[in-house]
């Protein structure tokens, strides 16, 4: 389809986001979620739907970079010391479930008769899910960074690993492909190691400084640019040496984790990652064969409820088995039985090894993507029953997590003003976050023990990156006016019941904070100049009861003073700067009763 003088896929353009608007609307109001509306919509488009389209292989090189981008962002909200304690969870449980589900599978393929090695890749092949999907339905659900949501994410990471050994596999079942030498075997290691270790280095040593001078240029447009270049390139090294691409963003985006720059690169990729993950959708959607599934419906229906109910006990018994509560453990089954992305690059490179014949693979690629999209339906059954079960009574404690048990607090500003009120608040043992748009207050910062994050309080994206929507209370400790006031209209807009504290610069500010209906300001000069105050009148020998009057009253007449000043403009209620407290210590002796 082309556009005689229109840019090339201008056309194209049209057509996907088209079918998007349509489809995925009307999946999100059934209740299925946006990645059935892609898929639905690269299926109707496609060269076995409506033919608006070619073939979708060419799209899906492209769209593949969403993946690349989702496990960048994933890596961003994990640490190393996180990702360690998930040891167990990616390489025992992620490691068993794949053995297990691969060799189940082997060994259904055998007794339907298929070669040992095309049933061995075929059974492996559909042993992974789709890292893609179950991220995009853990993020829409929240449920990510809860129990279940962790776990099996673990299983994921594990299967994106896996890929490695499995290509691997398939090189050496290759017919005329001879045993690979132990000298071949330590190069590819001694290669994988040594592009592992430069994603590191670059990623502890050099990009927080580049970032850094990218910062005090101001030019948003470069730091856009930067975040793209780290995550691609980071994959791109990795990519070389034969891992995932996946793999190696991922690995960029945990290195950067502790990084002040951590919710402004995830507020800069997301929207490419949201649009290239939609169009990698719609690309799987597009390699959908209708007739070919029409025509052997019984081997792919079959295989779909295979490999679904394979994985399905597989997880659910293996997270049982590992600790995890039975809800928890029914939420992995449903959100992981699906075929992968992953098997379509095993099953291509086993065609190309003359392993697979055309029509077994293009079968297999259907089971998997029919899977995909029987994925959410499980998911909004298991909804269904827990909602059933909920309402006749019989709470599970365990279907409901929570990620903190204390209130979180979003500091924006991180001057001498945000470094003490930080500093009160973690005397309680609160949990905050910081952000501030000035790199030498954040490098000083750091160096104190907080974690300060470069970010710019006017992006509505930027805030909810840094946790707006989580907080319970934002404390606005900016010295610019503008800034904050644009920055107390995106809360409120976007996160209408989060708490909003600011600091005041002097009473035009007050009043205009008054206005706009925040929860709490203080101006800092009145404050410090009411203490300075109280410790001159008491070095000038007036007695501290004294002074207590006299700061009671100052701050009564002030009050007096705003209301007036709200009603009338800022030069109302002067009169009230220049009266003498009266003195009550006499009169209140008088009032005493008679002993």
């Amino acid at each position: 389809m082309a556009v005689e003088g229109a840019p090339p896929f201008f056309a194209e353009s049209i057509v996907f986001l088209a079918a998007t608007v349509v489809a995925v609307p009307i999946a999100k109001r059934l209740g299925l979620g946006s990645v059935v509306g892609y898929l639905a919509a690269g299926a109707m488009i496609g060269p076995h739907g409506l033919r608006l389209l070619g073939s979708g292989e060419d799209v899906l090189h492209v769209a593949e970079l969403g993946v690349v981008l989702l496990l960048f962002v994933i890596g961003l909200e994990l640490d190393p010391q996180k990702l360690w304690r998930m040891k167990r969870d990616i390489f025992g449980l992620g490691t068993a479930q794949v053995l297990l589900t691969g060799i189940t599978l082997y060994a259904v393929g055998r007794y339907a008769g298929y070669p040992y090695s095309t049933a061995l890749v075929a059974g492996f092949g559909l042993a992974l899910s789709s890292t893609a999907f179950a991220l995009q339905i853990l993020q829409e659900r929240g449920q990510l960074s809860s129990a279940y949501g962790q776990r099996a994410f673990g299983i994921l990471l594990l299967q994106d690993i896996a890929i490695v050994p499995l290509l691997a596999m398939v090189a050496i079942l290759s017919a005329g492909e001879g045993p690979a030498t132990a000298a071949d075997i330590v190069r590819e290691v001694v290669i994988v190691l040594a592009a592992v270790a430069a994603v590191i280095l670059t990623g502890r040593y050099l990009v927080s400084p580049i970032f850094h001078l990218l910062a005090a240029s101001r030019a948003r447009e470069v730091m856009l640019s930067a975040a793209l270049l780290v995550a691609l390139g980071s994959a791109g090294i990795v990519h070389a040496v034969g891992l995932s691409m996946a793999l190696g963003a991922f690995l960029a985006g945990v290195l950067l984790a502790e990084s002040s720059f951590r919710h402004t690169l995830e507020a800069d990729i997301e929207p490419f990652r949201s649009l290239l993950m939609g169009l990698f959708f719609v690309a799987v959607g597009m390699s959908l064969d209708v007739s070919l599934v029409g025509a052997n419906w019984e081997i792919v229906a079959a295989g779909v409820a295979i490999v679904m109910m394979v994985k399905g006990i597989f997880l659910w018994s293996l997270s049982r088995a590992t600790g995890s509560p039975n809800s928890d453990a029914l939420r992995i089954a449903v959100t992981l039985p699906q075929g992968g992305e992953f098997a379509f690059v095993l099953f291509t490179a086993a065609v190309s090894n003359r392993l697979l014949d055309y029509q077994t693979a293009n079968l297999l690629t259907a089971i998997v993507i029919l899977s995909m999209l029987l994925t959410p339906l499980a998911c909004l059954g298991l909804d269904r029953l827990a909602a059933r079960v909920k309402a006749r009574g019989v709470e599970n404690p365990s279907i409901e997590t929570f990620e903190e048990a204390t209130p979180a607090v979003l500091v924006i500003g991180f001057g001498r003003f945000g470094m003490v009120v930080a500093q009160i608040l973690t005397s309680e043992g609160l949990e905050i976050t910081a952000i501030d748009n000035r790199p030498d207050r954040i490098a000083y910062a750091r160096k104190q023990g907080y974690k300060v994050y470069y970010g710019d309080a006017t992006r509505a994206d930027v805030l909810a990156a840094a946790g707006a929507g989580k907080a319970a209370l934002v404390a606005m400790c900016i010295e610019n006016d503008k800034v904050m006031a644009k920055a107390i209209d995106l809360v409120r807009e976007g996160f209408p019941d989060t708490l909003i504290f600011c600091r005041a610069t002097d009473r035009a500010h007050v009043l205009d904070l008054t206005r706009r209906g925040v929860d709490f300001q203080i101006r800092e000069t009145f404050e410090s100049s009411v203490v300075f105050g109280r410790a001159a009148l008491e070095a000038l020998g007036t007695p501290l009861d004294r002074i207590d009057q006299i700061e009671e009253d100052v701050r009564y007449r002030d009050d007096e003073r705003l209301a007036m000043q709200l009603a009338d403009g800022i030069y109302a209620g002067a009169d009230r700067l220049h009266r003498v407290t009266p003195r009550k210590a006499a009169e209140d002796k008088q009032d005493l009763p008679a002993e």
